[in-house]
């Protein structure tokens, strides 16, 4: 699927690949549960050596949920907010990668589930407040800077969610070769 470029679009693949997720992680045995994640050393990308089980793929996805919410909320109310938080920028936001993975090592499975879940339904619940222009077109919020707000939308939930199944699937692989 293309990125999405309209709301409907927006709504249909982050309900998809929500769901997908879902399906995937749904289908995870006792075993592929309990096996550390581990990947070829070729996979360069940090999240590929950060991640260490599905809990840990889940409040990432959390994580950035919440970033998105308290961005849009926070700018909705007057409050100048970047959408990558102090002391951190697009430079440095692994680190804050790895934060949010320390911050969450006594999280249970079932928490993050349970936290994935209500973030993924407040992130949908507040895509329907706004308007496809309003999503889609360059301008409207001067927060967004030179994206659209609906680009946030999407990489934070169709495209995040395509990432962590794409990982996922990688786990159950490497199990089957144990």
């Amino acid at each position: 699927m293309s990125r999405p470029t309209t709301k409907a679009d927006l709504i249909s693949a982050a309900t998809e690949n929500y769901e997908e997720m879902n399906r995937l992680i749904a289908l995870f045995s006792e075993k592929e549960l309990s096996t550390p994640f581990e990947f070829d050393e070729k996979k360069k990308e940090a999240h590929w050596k950060r991640d260490k089980n599905l809990r840990d793929v889940l409040v990432h996805l959390y994580e950035w949920l919440q970033l998105l919410l308290n961005w849009v909320k926070a700018n909705q109310n007057g409050e100048s907010k970047s959408f990558i938080p102090e002391p951190y920028n697009w430079r440095t936001y692994g680190d804050m990668n790895v934060e949010f993975w320390r911050k969450h090592q006594n999280t249970t499975l079932e928490n993050a589930k349970e936290m994935l879940e209500k973030s993924h339904k407040e992130v949908m619940d507040l895509v329907e407040t706004f308007s496809n222009d309003e999503l889609f077109s360059k301008g409207v919020f001067k927060w967004c800077g030179g994206s659209t707000l609906g680009s946030y939308f999407v990489s934070n939930t169709a495209s995040h969610y395509n990432w962590a199944i794409k990982k996922l699937k990688a786990h159950r692989k490497n199990c089957k070769n144990l």
